[in-house]
């Protein structure tokens, strides 16, 4: 998510010249217009399915693609069973060639299941992140990864300034007192704030932090943000953000604190205790991007503390969360499942991309270039 997905010379080739090799007998294969299998891994909507006609990325209605495809000779087989040795994805494994995913409900391809996915070609994600694929072991088996970039991110960076407010007005023990016949001003009062003012800064200014960064422009802040490339001086100053370089330099200024990063290993963990503690003590925190950059226990026991002050954001690590995950009993948290990037309106717009690269497939033509994560053996450099 931090910047122009390009795959460029100074990207980390992922793979040896006998995977290579193995790379273009898959690739190869792709355009030869026989039948595929395609499998498609989605969240059920259950009886919400036919309540909006847009409501696309669901089991139920298959990102609207099956009669398309099963029009054209190809087999599409759609789930949301994907854990486990019997769960129903597994059982497709050893002969689908596509394999469709999003993150809100992703089905984890880890270097076992593509060792055992002998025909599999491609690896599509349906909206926006692809950490949910082991990216060095799909590059060195001669797989393409790609997603649907741009799809959501509006509906994200939308999501993460709502979520700023919700913390910043200690909304939501408010709207607790009204579901449970309570009336107690002072409660909500006591940890209520005005934006304005306030030194906001994202950590990760690609798509979705730039947007975040322009809508949250005409509410006054003190706008920060780090990220592996600075933005063109005109641009940082029509949005009115103000670049730094040093990551620890900029955490103790920051009211707010909102991750806008891809989750790689050098990303995994990245904020734990330490890096918690170098933040202003009270800090409020949104996350859209991925649970795993947090330090599970560290931000329990920071919130528990008070040196985060609120928390917010709709991933977490696993996926679904189980009933037992920390984060759901937090104080002053605000967190959701992983609803960010699924509007109906970005629903209408990753299905669109999601068919439009399985068109391209079929002819053995190219993506658009910012979509690749994975192609010819090299992986997206803000994955590496």
């Amino acid at each position: 998510m931090m910047a122009m997905r390009r795959f460029t010379g100074a990207a980390i080739r992922a793979c040896s010249s006998s995977s290579s090799s193995g790379y273009f007998a898959r690739h190869l294969h792709a355009s030869s217009g026989e039948s595929k299998k395609i499998v498609g891994v989605f969240y059920k909507a259950n009886e919400y399915a036919s309540k909006n006609p847009n409501f696309l990325g669901c089991v139920e209605n298959s990102l609207g693609i099956r009669n398309w495809l099963e029009s054209q000779g190809h087999q599409y087989i759609v789930t949301d069973d994907k854990e486990g040795l019997d769960c129903e994805l597994e059982k497709h494994i050893p002969d689908l060639h596509v394999l469709i995913s999003t993150p809100f409900h992703p089905a984890y391809v880890t270097a076992e299941r593509i060792k055992k996915a002998k025909n599999l070609q491609l690896l599509l994600t349906a909206g926006i992140g692809s950490d949910h694929i082991d990216l060095q072991a799909a590059a060195a088996a001669g797989l393409t990864v790609a997603e649907v970039t741009g799809s959501n991110v509006v509906s994200v960076a939308e999501d993460e300034l709502m979520r700023i407010l919700i913390l910043m007005r200690n909304f939501v023990p408010g709207y607790n007192q009204v579901v449970n016949g309570e009336w107690n001003v002072a409660g909500i009062a006591y940890r209520a704030y005005d934006l304005e003012g306030k030194t906001i800064g994202t950590v990760g200014a690609g798509r979705i932090g730039k947007l975040l960064l322009q809508r949250l422009k005409p509410f006054g802040c003190n706008l920060l943000y780090h990220d592996r490339l600075q933005m063109e001086p005109e641009l940082e100053k029509e949005i009115g953000a103000n670049y730094v370089e040093n990551l620890n330099e900029m955490l103790p200024k920051c009211d707010v604190v909102v991750l806008n990063m891809p989750l790689t290993e050098k990303t995994r963990g990245m904020f734990n205790k330490e890096m918690i503690a170098k933040m202003k003590k009270g800090v409020l925190i949104v996350n859209n991007a991925r649970g795993a950059i947090m330090d599970r226990q560290a931000v329990v026991e920071a919130m528990e503390s008070g040196q985060i002050g609120g928390y917010s954001g709709d991933v977490w690590d696993p996926q679904p969360a189980p009933k037992d995950h920390p984060w759901r009993y937090m104080p002053n948290q605000a967190m959701t499942p992983h609803i960010s990037g699924t509007t109906m309106d970005a629903q209408i717009r990753y299905a669109a991309g999601t068919k439009d690269m399985l068109e391209k497939y079929f002819k053995g033509e190219d993506f658009p270039a910012q979509n690749y994560i994975v192609k010819d053996g090299v992986i997206a450099p803000q994955y590496m």
